[in-house]
């Protein structure tokens, strides 16, 4: 890999056309085919472009929320990571700043890599910043042994709205301060490796009803509440010290003159908002520039890059015409509004990008997993002498579930009929229950029928309920009426564990729901 030179030495050396081709973060897909791969390492050596995000392919969650296209599976998915990074790198005149979203691990984007749990989890560990930390630690260790120098989390929304598609679980839960020192505790573990963070998705993504991948979502608050709780996390990270800020898709009327123009390319909202009134100088990297929210009202190749780059963004995440943006930046910005944003890229790239290749492996993840799922249990419904007393009954274990979408609706009614004959006679009945998805789309991917026999059951019967999955999904059944509810939050086997010893007594429930169930 080219060594970095310096950042003065890079604004006095690289071209007006090369420092624009830095701003470009297009994305990279690990599961590319030859031809896609040359493809790409000529865009990057002919236009200089400045970084890479990576997904896992172009059939993945991120780029085709509409399920069109199958995902490919590949059990080498970390090594071939590796070898296109070592080889795009090889493509690039200056070194490439290369990110990734991992906010629960490399896992969220790349399978056989190490997974840990999901930042709702993570909030329920009440006042246990020390776990967190450690996992912002083990992440940067696994980006770093891929050759990753930029993690792009954590996610800061305080997720008010429990209808909400794409935050959700993704959020460290509804309490701004809670938010605060889970994010600050994530930030400052990575940072420790070296690792560069970025706090998403300004000015908050968390009270809204609609996906920005499908949609623009519209959040009708006025600027002293956006100020008193969207934009403290904002705020009081920046104050800290962050790498970048990620502007997500929004319509905020109350932070800007044209209230149907996104966040994303909203210069009120960027230069305005984050950079003269908060004080935020570093880099601002806009969110995926593919999301409908914003690309389906630009259909003029460029154009879209323009307004993201004037509005105040340095990294256009996501571009898809690159050419076409190069052009049209070339054309309407001034040389010292490129080099602004160079100089902000290049002091990142100064931070990150070390000289040498990695030799770390990948964590284990089990013991940090062991830690969280002991400190994020949380007895939600009952009380522990209730569960203890249950024990003592011949009581009947059910469990339920369920992934993927291979079971058709007549599966799943043949299902419900065994278990109903199952726990007929029955009066005890422990049930352990994982909601098909972790997203709130068509019920968390629960049937009706399903719904309705799980509240049959807890109606009739003496229950003790153990829910592996998002917490949210609960809201669906009565579980006021369950003689004990107790949330795991994952179905990770060290979270089984830890729910089993509970259950025996031998585990106390430490944990704290980090949000309302309404």
């Amino acid at each position: 890999m080219n060594k970095i030179i310096p950042t003065k030495e890079a604004i006095e050396k690289l071209s007006l056309s090369e420092k624009v081709g830095q701003l470009f973060m297009p994305a990279a897909f690990i599961n590319d085919t030859e031809e896609e791969i040359q493809q790409l390492e000529k865009l990057i050596s002919k236009h200089h472009v400045g970084g890479l995000c990576f997904f896992h392919s172009r059939a993945s969650a991120a780029t085709n929320f509409e399920g069109k296209k199958k995902v490919v599976v590949n059990e080498n998915s970390f090594d071939t990571l590796k070898n296109l990074i070592k080889r795009y790198q090889k493509a690039a005149t200056y070194p490439l700043l290369i990110s990734i979203d991992a906010e629960w691990g490399l896992a969220m984007r790349i399978e056989n890599t190490p997974q840990y749990p999901y930042a709702i989890t993570l909030g329920a560990n009440t006042d246990n910043e020390a776990l967190v930390f450690e996992v912002g630690t083990q992440i940067a260790k696994d980006c770093k042994a891929a050759g990753i120098h930029w993690n792009l989390s954590p996610v800061v929304d305080i997720n008010t709205n429990p209808n909400n598609p794409v935050i959700g679980y993704r959020s460290f839960g509804d309490d701004k301060n809670n938010v605060v020192n889970m994010a600050t505790a994530f930030v400052k573990g990575t940072q420790s490796e070296g690792v560069l963070t970025s706090i998403k998705h300004f000015p908050g993504h968390g009270d809204t009803a609609t996906d920005s991948h499908l949609g623009l979502p519209f959040i009708d608050k006025s600027k002293e509440e956006l100020i008193k709780n969207e934009l403290y996390p904002f705020q009081k990270l920046i104050n800290e010290g962050v790498d970048s800020v990620m502007v997500g898709h929004l319509s905020v009327p109350a932070l800007t003159k044209n209230a149907s123009l996104p966040s994303s390319i909203n210069k009120d909202i960027i230069t305005g908002v984050l950079r003269n009134e908060m004080g935020f100088d570093g880099v601002v990297i806009s969110d995926a520039l593919n999301m409908h929210a914003v690309s389906k009202h630009y259909p003029i190749k460029g154009e879209l890059e323009w307004l993201a780059f004037d509005a105040g963004n340095d990294v256009l995440c996501f571009a898809e015409h690159i050419e076409e943006g190069i052009l049209h930046i070339l054309k309407n910005a001034t040389e010292a509004q490129i080099n602004k944003s160079i100089e902000r890229i290049w002091q990142l790239k100064e931070k990150a990008i070390l000289n040498k290749d990695s030799t770390l492996e990948l964590n284990d993840p089990s013991s940090l997993n062991r830690k969280i799922a002991e400190n994020s249990l949380a007895l939600h419904h009952g009380i522990a002498a209730d569960i203890a007393a249950f024990k003592s009954t011949n009581f009947c274990t059910l469990t339920i579930k369920r992934f993927g979408a291979d079971q058709t609706r007549q599966d799943i009614l043949d299902n419900i009929l065994e278990m109903k004959k199952e726990v007929e006679q029955e009066t005890e009945i422990l049930l352990l229950l994982t909601p098909p998805q972790i997203k709130p789309t068509n019920n968390f991917g629960f049937f009706d029928a399903e719904i309705d026999f799980i509240n049959k059951l807890i109606a009739s019967k003496n229950v003790i309920l153990y829910h592996f999955g998002n917490p949210y999904a609960l809201k669906f059944f009565n579980i006021e009426k369950t003689t004990a509810t107790v949330i795991a939050y994952q179905n990770f086997k060290e979270f089984q564990d830890v729910a089993t010893e509970h259950f025996l007594g031998t585990l106390e429930a430490k944990g704290k729901l980090p949000v309302a169930l309404k």
